[in-house]
């Protein structure tokens, strides 16, 4: 008898991202194997880990689920999972709405898929479980990571912030820190097993530490990831500006291995608008920590997130934001226009923009902003640079035989392919020959590739059994092939 297959769908931001590692560490732990690619609901167990920071993310949901329903009805024994913020968020609406689904689950328990399922198989009637508070910290669980040389690592979860945009506090939780020594035991153990580099991950990656009354905690863990032999580049995300103190400059400074990128949330540029959001800092207090990051690290990329069409928001006030961007010189700006977030104090404020301002307000903020990307790019030309080849990264590698990955300070970069073998996770080093808005290429031949553990931890997974599942790392570090996603930036408090 074959394995049960299963396919998880990942919805939001880099929290659900790694969280869904975890779910399929656990499925995959409990005896299935994941689907082909492309299977498109063609397996026994469909999970959907879902995000409920968009205005319209339940309608999405239940159109997929509708999609699933006559496929489910083709398919005896086929179980359909729905977990994440949206079903923290809506309980037992979903079952209501979508009566096949057979287990929901929340943030605060995805531990417990696996038993759920075998609950609803047994009993026959669809496995509501949410728990309102943590039950233990998700890297405890197993963990099927989906690279072989770039790990995500959990440092916190939850967040103090109350952003009155966001909803994620409600659904995540208060934030609990994770001890200093778990955190790096965990990456220890991913780079013995070859990974290279790992992306803190926090709701609020800065505010670490306040869980334990150590307001330096943050930044001598970025300290002590420089101690690892073997870890090459370390970033984290997403900061908030709030707790962005002069200790983490200082630590990214002076840590070889803490990569010259920061992404840091803006929101706004208005005061009365970042008063309205609930965001503690102001527009000089933002920029003074831009200037201070372009001080001690002056080849620093800088990005952010920007909120366009706030309620509230004035032209004035959007001018003010458009003053902050020509001002900080973004290399990067992930924009999005307001949309209603049921359950946020700001879905019922006054002053709601209407859409046709709104729009017209974020092409003219995306036009800038394009225009300063490419112009910070085109200052990379001629510069040589180490960068990490990356799987997945270039879609058009193989029509223009070139190889993809990221610069140190995370600008991707295609570059042609050398006559080394270079491996996802190896370094090759380029000479950066021409700059676009979103990309830099290198079109010369590649002055050296070195091969590293990296690259080996990737070729001993290709290379396994696709019977076997690959990357699973049980709990704490202690065995297993660990093996993460590149770097992804933005977060829930973006959307």
């Amino acid at each position: 008898m074959s394995a049960k297959t299963y396919e998880v769908r990942t919805y939001g931001c880099q929290m659900n991202v790694h969280d869904s590692e975890r779910l399929s560490g656990l499925l995959e732990g409990a005896g299935y194997v994941r689907a082909p690619e492309g299977a498109d609901g063609d397996a026994d167990v469909v999970v959907f880990n879902t995000c409920a920071v968009r205005e319209n993310a339940d309608n999405k949901l239940y159109g997929n689920l509708g999609r699933l329903a006559p496929m489910k009805t083709r398919r005896p024994g086929m179980q359909i999972a729905v977990g994440g913020c949206l079903a923290q968020k809506d309980r037992d609406t979903i079952v209501r709405r979508a009566p096949w689904v057979d287990v929901v689950f929340g943030t605060h328990n995805i531990g417990k898929l696996p038993v759920l399922l075998e609950r609803a198989r047994v009993q026959e009637e669809a496995q509501i479980e949410i728990a309102e508070s943590l039950e233990a910290f998700p890297s405890t669980l197993p963990t099927r990571r989906e690279s072989a040389y770039a790990a995500w690592v959990s440092i916190s979860v939850g967040c103090n912030n109350t952003c009155t945009f966001c909803i994620v506090p409600a659904l995540r939780g208060k934030e609990k820190d994770r001890r200093p020594g778990d955190i790096l035991a965990e990456i220890e153990a991913l780079v013995s097993e070859g990974v290279s580099e790992i992306t803190l991950l926090g709701q609020n990656v800065n505010a670490y530490g306040s869980d334990m009354g150590d307001r330096e905690a943050f930044s001598k863990l970025l300290r002590a990831c420089g101690a690892i032999e073997g870890l090459e580049r370390v970033r984290f995300t997403s900061p908030h500006p709030r707790d962005f103190t002069d200790d983490v400059i200082a630590a990214m400074a002076e840590t070889p291995n803490v990569m010259p990128q920061l992404h840091m949330p803006l929101q706004s540029g208005s005061d009365p608008i970042l008063k309205a959001m609930r965001r503690s800092y102001r527009q000089d207090r933002y920029l003074g920590i831009i200037d201070k990051v372009r001080a001690a690290i002056p080849h620093a990329a800088i990005s952010t997130d920007i909120i366009v069409g706030f309620p509230g928001e004035t032209e004035e006030d959007f001018e003010q934001t458009m003053k902050v961007v020509r001002e900080a010189r973004f290399a990067q700006a992930f924009t999005f226009q307001y949309s209603k977030r049921p359950g946020t104090p700001a879905a019922d404020m006054d002053g709601q923009i209407p859409k046709a301002v709104v729009q017209e307000r974020y092409m003219r903020l995306s036009a800038l902003q394009e225009e300063i990307s490419w112009e910070e790019n085109r200052k990379q030309v001629g510069r040589v640079l180490d960068v990490m080849v990356a799987e997945g990264e270039g879609r058009k590698d193989g029509a223009t035989h070139r190889l993809s990955g990221r610069a140190p300070d995370n600008r991707l970069v295609h570059f042609t392919r050398p006559d080394e073998q270079a491996r996802p996770g190896d370094v090759v080093t380029v000479e950066i020959t021409y700059a676009a808005p979103h990309h830099l290429l290198a079109e010369g031949p590649a002055p050296a590739v070195r091969r590293t553990r990296a690259g080996d931890a990737w070729e001993r997974r290709t290379a396994a059994p696709a019977a076997q599942p690959a990357g699973v790392l049980l709990g704490l570090p202690t065995v297993g092939v660990p093996a993460p996603l590149p770097a992804v930036t933005g977060g829930c408090a973006v959307e």
